[in-house]
């Protein structure tokens, strides 16, 4: 069976590479780690690529209580929605980022 996560991720990067990011990730001494960190003008949004409706995340978590971004990014199968300050996008929907 194939893994859907390196797929889906792939995905993800092509589009965000498409609008012109320059892509990044994020690392806490190799016990927290996020998909990608992109530059929107002048701020740095994180971004958490989930494969399910299942979107928990201690990753993502973990950095906004560090470091307290305007917003983050939860890319799922979930719909549009926002809450808490992370803007839930559909993986359908990456190329609006």
């Amino acid at each position: 069976m194939i893994s859907m996560g390196p797929l889906t991720e792939h995905y993800v990067a092509n589009e965000l590479k498409i609008k012109g990011y320059e892509l990044y990730y994020w690392t806490s001494n190799g016990k927290a780690e996020l998909d990608f960190m992109i530059q929107k003008n002048t701020d740095i949004v994180p971004i958490e690529v989930k494969t399910s409706t299942h979107t928990k995340s201690r990753s993502l978590d973990l950095y906004i209580k560090n470091y307290n971004p305007k917003y983050a990014i939860r890319i799922s199968e979930k719909n549009f929605g926002f809450e808490n300050n992370i803007k839930s996008v559909p993986l359908y929907a990456a190329f609006c980022i």
